[in-house]
C-alpha cells in the first residue's frame, strides 16, 4: 500500500470514527442558546447527549451482525443516510422532546460509521499494528474536539444553533460519497450468519465470554467514561461556573483536546518498547492519581479555572493512552467476527457513557465536584476491573500469529 493511499485510508477511517464525537462536540457551545430557544434549561439539554449515547449504544448491537452478514459497506450506507435525515430534522425542530428523539436517531446513523471503521481496522491491518492504527485514528478523531466546538461557537453566535446541524448534514453527505467511491472492502460477507435473535445473542455471548474481551472492554469503557463526564459537564463548568463565553469555551475545549490527541500519538512510541498490557496498567494508575487529586481539591474548594483545566488535561491524556491499547487488546482474539466484537465493545462503552452523562446532568450546580468525583471513580474502578479481569486471561493475544494459532 502506497504512502498516499495509506494516508487517505486512515483519513477516511478516522473521519468515520470522528462523526459521532463531532456530532457531540460541535453543538456544545450552543447549549445556552438551545435552552433559551426551546424554553428549557441547560440540564435538560444535557439529556440530548444522553439520548445520543443511548442511540449509539443500541445501534452498535444492531450494526455488528449486519456488518458480518452483508459486508462492511451496505450497512454503512444505510447508517449514513439515516444520519443525514436525522440531522436535517434536528436543524428544524422546535421541541426539546423532539430534539432528544432526533439526536437518538442521529446516533443510530453515526454508530454505523464508527463500528465499520473499527471492523475495517481488523480487516485491513495485522493485529500487531492495531494499537498503532487506533492511535492514528484517534489523531483524526482528535480534530473533532479541536475544531468542532470552535466552529460551533462561531456558527451559533453568527447564524444560530440550527446551522450547526446543517453543517453536520453536509459532512455526512461528503462521507457517504467518500465511502462509496474510495473505501476498500476486503471482507467476504458470511452468508451463513443468521440474523435471527437467538443466533445473534449467541454470537454476542460467544464474544462477551472471551476473558480478554470482557476484561479490556470494561476496562476501556469505564476509563473512557471519564471522557463522557468531561463532555457532559464541561458546558456547565466553564460557561456557568467560570462564566466563559461560547467562543472562549470552544477554544478551551479545543486546547484540552490536545492532551487526548498528544497522548494517543505518544502511544505510537510507547508500543515500540512496551506491551499494550503494561501501558494500560501504568496509564490507569496515573489516571487514578490525577482523578483523586482533582476530586479532593474540588471537595475542599481549592480549585480554580487554571487547576480545573490542568486536571482535565491530564485526565484526558491518561484516557488517550489507555483507549487505543485496551481497544486493540479487546479485539485481538477475533478475526472472523470482528464486526460483532467491535459493535459489542462500542455498545458497552456507550452504555456506560450514557449512564454517566445522565448522572452528571442530574447535578445542575455550578461546581466541579460532580465531574471530578465521576472522573476519579471511573479511573479507580477501571483499575480494579483490570486487576481482577487479568486473572482470568490465560494467554493474552497481541500478535497475528497468536490469533492464527488459536484458530487451528
Amino acid at each position: 500500500m502506497s504512502g498516499k493511499k495509506y494516508f487517505f485510508l486512515i483519513l477516511i477511517l478516522g473521519t468515520l470514527t470522528a462523526l459521532a464525537p463531532f456530532s457531540i462536540d460541535m453543538y456544545l457551545p450552543g447549549f445556552t442558546a438551545i435552552a433559551k430557544d426551546l424554553h428549557t434549561n441547560t440540564a435538560s439539554i444535557s439529556l440530548t447527549l444522553t439520548g445520543f449515547f443511548l442511540g449509539f449504544c443500541f445501534g452498535q448491537l444492531l450494526y455488528g451482525p449486519l456488518l458480518d452478514r452483508f459486508g462492511r459497506k451496505p450497512p454503512l450506507y444505510v447508517g449514513l443516510t439515516l444520519y443525514i435525515i436525522a440531522s436535517v430534522a434536528c436543524a428544524f425542530t422546535h421541541s426539546i422532546n423532539h430534539l432528544i428523539v432526533f439526536r437518538c436517531l442521529q446516533a443510530l446513523g453515526s454508530c454505523a460509521a464508527s463500528v465499520t471503521a473499527m471492523a475495517l481496522v481488523r480487516d485491513l491491518f495485522p493485529v500487531e499494528d492495531s494499537a498503532k492504527i487506533f492511535a492514528l485514528l484517534i489523531l483524526v478523531l482528535g480534530a473533532s474536539p479541536l475544531i468542532a466546538p470552535t466552529i460551533g461557537g462561531y456558527v451559533t453566535a453568527a447564524f444560530g444553533w440550527h446551522y450547526v446541524f446543517v453543517i453536520l448534514t453536509t459532512i455526512a453527505v461528503v462521507l457517504l460519497l467518500a465511502s462509496i467511491f474510495f473505501l476498500p472492502d476486503v471482507y467476504q460477507p458470511n452468508k451463513e450468519l443468521s440474523l435471527k435473535p437467538v443466533p445473534i445473542i449467541k454470537g454476542f455471548w460467544a464474544v462477551f465470554t472471551e476473558p480478554q474481551f470482557y476484561t479490556y472492554s470494561f476496562t476501556c469503557s469505564i476509563a473512557f467514561a471519564g471522557l463522557f463526564v468531561y463532555v457532559s459537564g464541561s458546558p456547565l463548568i466553564f460557561m456557568n461556573l467560570f462564566g466563559l463565553s461560547p467562543k472562549v469555551y470552544g477554544w478551551v475545549f479545543g486546547f484540552l483536546s490536545i492532551g487526548f490527541i498528544g497522548s494517543s500519538q505518544l502511544n505510537n512510541l510507547l508500543v515500540r518498547k512496551f506491551k499494550s498490557e503494561e501501558i494500560v496498567r501504568v496509564a490507569l494508575i496515573a489516571f487514578s492519581i490525577v482523578g483523586t487529586c482533582f476530586f479532593l481539591l474540588s471537595w475542599f474548594k481549592r480549585i480554580d479555572l487554571s487547576l480545573t483545566i490542568l486536571f482535565l488535561f491530564l485526565s484526558l491524556a491518561c484516557i488517550g493512552i489507555t483507549a487505543p491499547n485496551a481497544s486493540a487488546l479487546c479485539l485481538a482474539p477475533f478475526a472472523q467476527n470482528a464486526g460483532t466484537a467491535a459493535s459489542l465493545m462500542g455498545a458497552i462503552q456507550m452504555g456506560i457513557g450514557a449512564a454517566v452523562s445522565a448522572f452528571v446532568s442530574l447535578f445542575n450546580v455550578p461546581s466541579t465536584v460532580p465531574v471530578s468525583c465521576a472522573i476519579a471513580a471511573s479511573a479507580i474502578l477501571a483499575s480494579i476491573v483490570l486487576f481482577i479481569g487479568k486473572r482470568s486471561i490465560v494467554r493474552p493475544v497481541e500478535k497475528e500469529n497468536e490469533v492464527m494459532a488459536g484458530m487451528h
